[in-house]
């Protein structure tokens, strides 16, 4: 008889027959809960997605084709994707915050034979309707009530055979540098994170707080892995930083995903120390830099571990930085991740070695399958080693140290150019940072007659704080070499960013070029 750590640890598994395990060993225990109370145990989840995957044979919706989700988190969320993956179909979740022509556009680009969404997105998407059947997952009027589509109580779907390559979901890019792209990634790519689980603490007694969104890959790596596990997962519909610490101490918190802006938000809280989050396990951090002191102190006033991932949702390659065990480390993003190949190559596409900055590639067996219809796109992405290997290019300009960590410099497009040198946003946005007035600060390249590019400052402050620009840009070109020199400081309420916390570089530059001033 196969048992679930049989199932665990095997090389190929499917989240929907984990979740059918899960269900038979614990009926009763709590699998989804929402920060309002509302809950399903395991045995009701499971049959909810049996529910939703019998609806989707029933409507002819095939294996390998797609669905498309765009909602704030939930149960039904939640059922529709496990549901969907059950019978085999991909899941494309789409992030709510998306203009109605992006969201209408990622729709068809998946070729979704069914929209899942909630009232905010049907209002939001009057512009731009969706051709394709809606079901509303809130039972509102912005399509068939989600109770009323699902199939008959006690259905089950038949069974589907699913392989690695299989598509598990379609996550688009956040289009902050144009069209969004699908990132299609398979069940064996998923099955990477949950594969590793046990090795970090999901298992029944796990409890993972998450405020990121499910149509987010930095929420699914917490999401699945804490299902596979048998553990609990409390979804919160939106970040806010108090109720995020209420609901940590009410459910004993183990496991958590955040975004540093989102930690730092939490750190500021003067009732922070207040909250008993001993039972915190480790936390967990991505898709956004984090700078090395919010790192420190974290480590310091939070129980329990902190582990950063870098990488992307394309896969290739992820560092890992165990900040708990690695305090003199805290700068870098940590080290390739086991069984992960990631180097360091130049503009010409040769490798580089340690100390030498590069852009970075990575290799591993959880990667993207290619973007959805987009073959040119994809072999964009690809870098291949003189083995003849296949790696992931990310974009983002790093460098190994001698002890392997790598640390970060930025965006590979965000580099700017001046007079002919290289100047990395970071470098001055750390400088800038150290101003007694300024809260967090971006620095981006703007055209310059002179010099080709030129690098431009936006900060925001901290509360009660007041600067003048003149006299910040001051103290910075007087820290940095004659090439860094800043041209411009402006002031900013606070700094644009997407929904898992990356600053909007684009929109600082394309607001700087608008401006009257400049």
């Amino acid at each position: 008889m196969t048992t679930i750590a049989d199932m665990l640890a095997a090389d190929h598994g499917v989240m929907g027959d984990i979740l059918r395990a899960r269900a038979a060993e614990a009926p009763d225990r709590p699998a989804v809960v929402m920060e309002t109370g509302e809950s399903v145990t395991y045995a009701q989840f499971d049959a909810l997605a049996d529910r939703v995957a019998a609806a989707l044979q029933r409507d002819a919706v095939q294996p390998g084709e797609a669905i498309a989700v765009c909602a704030l988190s939930s149960i039904p969320y939640a059922a529709v994707f496990l549901g969907g993956l059950r019978a085999g179909v991909a899941v494309a979740p789409i992030a709510p915050s998306s203009t109605p022509e992006a969201i209408a556009g990622m729709v068809a680009d998946c070729g979704a034979k069914l929209f899942f969404l909630d009232a905010g997105v049907a209002e939001a998407q009057k512009p731009a309707p969706i051709a394709v059947r809606s079901v509303a997952l809130d039972g509102s009027s912005a399509g068939e009530a989600f109770d009323a589509w699902l199939a008959p109580e006690g259905a089950t779907p038949a069974s589907v055979k699913i392989g690695p390559e299989h598509p598990f979901n379609i996550i688009y890019s956040s289009g902050t540098t144009g069209t969004p792209k699908g990132i299609v990634q398979s069940h064996g790519m998923r099955w990477r994170h949950v594969y590793r689980g046990d090795a970090i603490g999901y298992g029944p007694e796990a409890v993972s707080v998450l405020s990121t969104p499910l149509y987010s890959n930095t929420t699914l790596v917490c999401f699945f892995p804490t299902l596979a596990g048998g553990g609990t997962v409390v979804l919160m519909k939106k970040f806010d930083a108090g109720r995020y610490l209420e609901l940590a101490q009410k459910h004993r918190m183990t496991h958590t995903m955040l975004v540093p802006v989102q930690y730092r938000r939490l750190m500021e809280r003067p009732d922070f120390d207040s909250y008993d989050l001993s039972s915190t396990h480790l936390k967990f951090c991505t898709s956004a830099p984090f700078a090395a002191e919010l790192k420190r102190e974290v480590l310091e006033r939070w129980p329990g571990g902190l582990v950063e991932y870098f990488g992307m949702t394309e896969g290739g390659g992820t560092c890992i930085l165990m900040a708990h065990e690695h305090p003199d480390k805290l700068h870098t993003v940590g080290q390739p991740a086991p069984g992960h190949d990631i180097r360091l190559i130049d503009e010409d596409g040769v490798q580089v070695g340690p100390g030498v900055v590069g852009e970075i590639v990575g290799r591993s067996g959880a990667t993207m399958n290619g973007y959805h219809g987009r073959p040119d796109k994809t072999a964009e992405a690809i870098w291949t080693s003189p083995e003849g290997w296949t790696f992931i290019r990310t974009g983002d300009v790093g460098r190994f140290d001698e002890d392997g960590f790598l640390t970060l410099m930025d965006r590979k497009k965000d580099m700017i150019i001046s007079g002919g040198f290289n100047i990395y946003p970071s470098d001055l946005e750390a400088v800038l940072v150290l101003h007694p007035a300024v809260l967090e600060a971006a620095v981006v390249g703007v055209p310059s007659p002179e010099w080709g590019e030129t690098p431009v400052a936006f900060v925001a402050l901290k509360p009660g704080q007041a600067a003048d620009p003149a006299e910040i840009k001051t103290f910075v070109n007087g820290q940095v070499g004659k090439t860094q020199r800043l041209a411009d400081v402006v002031i900013v309420d606070s700094l644009p960013r997407s929904h898992i916390g990356k600053v909007l570089k684009r929109e600082l530059r394309d607001s700087w070029q608008k401006s009257p001033t400049k």
